[in-house]
């Protein structure tokens, strides 16, 4: 079950993940001054996370609104930590621009758990691609994919590198930046640029984006029981005759004892309908020359390699209550709705073709024969994957 930047917003679950990184600002943040508030408004209730000088770098890049051009748009304000570090406006399909004119062709992903993804690679045995980021996987590593937003006319819209490291020359923490890579670190653009993402990169390894306390979690560890629902989700999601979800969204711990994270980081095509209310399709001829013909082509027009049209990375279902929309292009706005989608896409007549009709997944999804008490099951299962689930009569 490849669900993508994922369901209703679900306030509690974020009213939780935010008690969590409360906790968080506990830890100790090495070099930040008390001088950012407008990145502090930002990160909310995150507050310093960092242990080390590199990531509190990195974290003050990541939360910097003046890194785009204009100012006002940080890495934070697609991927804030409140909304499961996804976007946190759900009533939009995709994200908006720091220009509040452009939009991005397809739905923000989360950036939690994005640093277990391996580079991007093909898995000769299996036969298929895998890992990288971004939902196409563009950019192999979480380092290639900080670099990206900066420069994209409809994100942040830097004119190029240099502008970029200007900015920073100018911040707050540019000491912080010298005291991590040297005197004089910023001086030449290209390899300050470098820096700068890998800084953003080592950030996005630290514990937030990777803190594992969801119910499921602790259900797991045997500090919390599930519900009878959450227990007939559960055993649906792993059944190969019923959801089938397990196939790509494993839900076990890994052999090294590592908690579940909910993919396998490979590309599928579920067959998901296009989204008429995409704005992108909508943008002027300089950034979708072909308007509302546009078709998003996925890995497929990452490699140039027809065979492997339409088909998108496998999202993690981790916080998958709090970070709605759905799906590639944001078509779907619910938990429900995606999964009858899987249950139905191929014998329910109304819904619409694919946005890409070669290379669909007909085998593991379209005919789930589910009945609409399992559908909900497997929706509140899914419900228990966000973190910061506060433990009974314990405080945390």
């Amino acid at each position: 079950m490849h669900l993508r930047r994922h369901g209703h917003p679900d306030r509690p679950g974020r009213r939780r993940l935010g008690a969590w990184l409360l906790a968080a600002s506990l830890m100790v943040t090495a070099g930040c001054g008390d001088d950012h508030r407008e990145e502090q408004d930002l990160a909310g209730d995150l507050g310093p996370v960092a242990v080390s000088s590199l990531e509190a770098l990195g974290q003050r890049l990541y939360f910097d609104p003046d890194l785009s051009q204009p100012a006002g748009q940080s890495c934070a304000s697609c991927h804030l930590p409140t909304a499961g570090f996804a976007d946190p406006d759900a009533e939009l399909p995709t994200s908006r621009g720091v220009l509040p004119d452009r939009f991005g062709n397809r739905n923000t992903p989360t950036a939690a758990y994005a640093l277990f993804s391996p580079e991007f690679h093909f898995d000769a045995q299996e036969g298929l691609f895998v890992g990288g980021q971004f939902l196409d996987g563009r950019a192999a590593t979480l380092e290639e994919q900080a670099k990206a937003p900066f420069l994209n006319p409809v994100e942040m819209n830097n004119a190029d590198r240099a502008a970029v490291v200007d900015k920073v020359r100018q911040a707050d923490y540019a000491a912080l930046f010298e005291e991590v890579f040297g005197a004089g670190a910023l001086d030449d653009a290209e390899s300050a640029y470098e820096e700068i993402a890998e800084a953003i990169a080592a950030f996005e390894r630290s514990e937030v984006f990777r803190p594992f306390t969801s119910k499921y979690d602790y259900f797991l560890a045997g500090r919390v029981a599930l519900s009878d629902q959450e227990l007939r989700g559960l055993e649906l999601f792993e059944a190969e005759d019923k959801g089938n979800c397990a196939a790509c969204h494993p839900n076990r711990p890994g052999e090294d004892g590592r908690p579940p994270l909910f993919t396998d980081f490979t590309y599928d095509n579920l067959g998901v309908p296009p989204n008429p209310d995409n704005p992108f399709l909508h943008l002027p001829a300089e950034f979708n020359p072909d308007g509302d013909a546009f078709v998003d082509l996925g890995l497929g027009g990452a490699l140039d390699d027809p065979a492997e049209d339409g088909k998108f990375k496998v999202g993690s279902l981790r916080n998958i209550a709090i970070t709605a929309p759905y799906m590639h292009n944001g078509v779907f706005a619910t938990l429900e709705e995606v999964v009858d989608f899987y249950n139905t896409r191929d014998v329910k007549g109304d819904w619409p073709d694919p946005e890409v009709a070669a290379n669909v997944n007909h085998d593991e999804l379209g005919d789930l024969r589910l009945s609409d008490r399992e559908v909900e099951d497997i929706v509140a299962f899914l419900r228990t994957l966000t973190d910061g689930f506060a433990l009974p009569d314990t405080g945390e």
